[in-house]
């Protein structure tokens, strides 16, 4: 049996219309109906957001991100915290950009592998292509585009899911 850990699903926007479609996906991946929070997103006109904690076995972290994977106009991160055995890990998704998968620390730093770092060191030879190599492997881009969305859901409720099973 895997170990269980807990994470944090952050919708950062979505549409009205969609709003029900997550929390069947998520409900899906927990084993039991799943109810969020909707409030207004402040960033985006007619957009809402929601920020649901969730606890199951190791490995929850992904399937939620697949569940959500592709879903045209809605920006997400999921978060699964380490635990006994496995590292942490952060799926970040916008529409433009797709999804984006850390491996992270105990305090949610970006966990760099070194094959990564090797490579950037040896991307081109210059400073400019060892950066655009270095903000690959960080998100970067996730990061500029999600912020304005993240900073907008600055003291929202969090509401706690569990898996069954």
């Amino acid at each position: 049996m895997a170990a269980i850990t807990r994470g944090v699903i952050f919708v950062h926007s979505a549409t009205r219309a969609m709003c029900p479609h997550i929390e069947w996906a998520v409900g899906n991946v927990l084993g039991k109906r799943a109810s969020f929070d909707w409030t207004d997103q402040p960033a985006g006109t007619g957009l809402l957001r929601a920020e649901v904690a969730w606890q199951g076995p190791q490995g929850t972290g992904a399937q939620l991100a697949s569940a959500l994977r592709g879903w045209e106009h809605v920006r997400y991160e999921v978060t699964e915290d380490p635990s006994f055995g496995a590292d942490g890990g952060r799926w970040s998704h916008t529409p433009s950009l797709g999804i984006f998968h850390a491996v992270t620390d105990v305090h949610g730093n970006i966990v760099v592998p070194e094959d990564r770092i090797r490579a950037a060191l040896d991307a081109g030879g210059s400073l400019v292509e060892m950066q655009r190599a270095m903000n690959l492997a960080l998100g970067t881009a996730w990061d500029d585009e999600l912020e304005p969305f993240r900073y907008a859901g600055h003291g929202a409720p969090v509401r706690w899911l569990h898996r069954v099973g």
